[in-house]
């Protein structure tokens, strides 16, 4: 999905980074090794790259979902969002990071079953929850807690989705270039 308007105001680079700006910039490269095209978006305005990164460090490093279950919250949400960007992001993370299969990660991305029941049930409550626009019915409550999870990971879910809404509009408005790094995961085009 491409939107109709694109951000006249470039990414920040290097050279033009200043203040809180260069040094997320900055961090991110330390952290990473490079900085992603997405962060030098959000740049643009530091308060959505500082949210960002906070909101995305607590659902990483502060909640119970495992590697793979996240990648799973964060994959059926870019799909859901139309964000190609963050769709070719976190399936590389998905398989060389968080070690969600191949096979479960390719299933998720082609809108088929995975081989697990936990992580199938994981995906449809978080497309669930997207799709009534934070209104689950009582039956998709029951059955996401029925499959193992509780109330606090449904509030993940919510963590997930505000996280996921900052990346995927601004990828959406700055038509991010894909990074080399996602390359390999890149959405087909249609």
């Amino acid at each position: 999905m491409t939107a109709e308007y694109r951000l006249e105001t470039p990414p920040v680079s290097d050279d033009a980074a200043e203040g809180q700006a260069k040094e997320m910039l900055d961090g991110a490269r330390a952290k990473l090794g490079f900085v992603p095209n997405m962060y030098r978006a959000m740049a643009i305005n530091p308060g959505v790259l500082s949210t960002y990164l906070h909101g995305y460090d607590h659902f990483r490093n502060s909640g119970r979902f495992t590697p793979p279950e996240q990648e799973v919250v964060f994959l059926t949400i870019s799909m859901a969002n139309g964000c190609d960007y963050c769709t070719a992001a976190h399936s590389m993370l998905a398989v060389n990071v968080s070690k969600l299969s191949p096979e479960n990660t390719a299933a998720l991305r082609d809108g088929r079953p995975m081989d697990d029941e936990k992580l199938d049930a994981l995906a449809r409550f978080t497309h669930h929850v997207w799709e009534t626009r934070g209104l689950p019915t009582r039956a998709e409550a029951e059955a996401f807690k029925a499959a193992g999870y509780s109330e606090a990971h449904m509030l993940e879910v919510v963590l997930a989705m505000a996280v996921k809404t900052l990346s995927n509009y601004t990828n959406h408005l700055a038509h991010t270039e894909l990074d080399d790094a996602f390359a390999e995961h890149r959405v087909a085009a249609e």
